[in-house]
């Protein structure tokens, strides 16, 4: 049969929420368009109560996902980059519709992406060396600050990079042990979605990343009020959105990273997003433990360790 006498088989995008793929449980959808206003998919209009599920799904992971080694984590990180390989082809058509951009640029955001899961799977267990040590202290004792992950870290993507500001933010939380509710960017959800399918199969536990799409403001709002959301990323929130959530997440001390220059006045695309990362979010979500012990005595000099 020739393509001409075929219909195409359409895609459904759903959300990702605990290692699944639900659709909204409020049974909304809305319209995605390129850049040119032409339509391409229905995507899943997520709802509070999908913001809820998927907190209850990102603490169910968190203790796991924590306890595992840093450079198990960088195998799973790096296996994300594999699998993403595999599929280039399918994101290069989702980001040069979603950002109206030629197949060319579109391939090059792709591989900056790609690359970029490398980045962060090689400091998975790097990151503590820099961010911890021995502190020198006046006494018998060992004085050891360690970094340990926050918890439960809501994530706003940018708005304007579908794929590479995407995951530019979502890769550093799960470097360093935490778990991630993301709002995807709300008028180029669809790399976004597709992202969750790459996740699943790609070692990655269900629940460490969640992904929802939908109307920013309406998700972000319930998320940074949430008791059992330990941080949050205020990357796609323009300046008086970033403000009210700024407020709302004071109330159980949240940690805040505010919008970044790169963020501002619309400038977060994706050829903004590929310098180089550095590590300042890999540390922005991470706590330090610092432990006392006191040296013993060794034999009859009185020489200690």
């Amino acid at each position: 049969m020739s393509d001409q006498n075929r219909l195409g088989v359409f895609k459904t995008y759903k959300l990702y929420v605990g290692g699944k793929f639900p659709r909204s449980e409020s049974g909304r959808v809305y319209e995605v368009t390129d850049s040119k206003g032409a339509w391409l998919a229905n995507a899943p209009k997520s709802s509070r109560k999908d913001a809820r599920d998927a907190v209850v799904a990102a603490r169910k992971a968190f203790g796991g996902w924590s306890g595992a080694t840093a450079y198990n984590r960088g195998q799973v990180l790096y296996r994300v980059a594999e699998m993403l390989e595999g599929r280039k082809d399918q994101f290069v058509r989702e980001v040069a519709a979603s950002e109206g951009l030629s197949k060319s640029k579109a391939a090059a955001v792709v591989d900056t992406a790609i690359d970029r899961w490398v980045w962060y799977a090689g400091w998975t267990d790097k990151i503590g060396q820099i961010s911890g040590g021995a502190n020198p202290v006046a006494g018998p004792f060992f004085n050891l600050s360690t970094p340990e992950p926050t918890g439960v870290v809501a994530v706003l993507a940018p708005q304007k990079s579908s794929l590479l500001g995407l995951v530019s933010v979502i890769a550093p939380v799960i470097a360093t042990g935490n778990t991630a509710v993301v709002i995807a960017s709300a008028d180029a959800p669809l790399p976004a979605l597709s992202l969750g399918e790459v996740l699943a199969t790609s070692d990655v536990p269900g629940g460490v990343v969640n992904i929802l799409s939908g109307v920013t403001a309406e998700l972000a709002a319930p998320l940074a009020a949430h008791q059992d959301v330990n941080a949050i990323d205020l990357t796609g929130a323009d300046t008086a959105l970033a403000k009210e959530l700024e407020i709302a997440a004071a109330d159980n001390l949240k940690r805040v990273l505010r919008p970044q220059p790169v963020d501002a006045d619309g400038a977060s695309d994706s050829a903004a997003w590929s310098a180089s990362p550095g590590t300042h979010r890999l540390t922005a979500f991470l706590e330090t433990k610092t432990v006392w012990h006191p040296t013993g005595a060794l034999g009859a000099a009185g020489s200690s360790y």
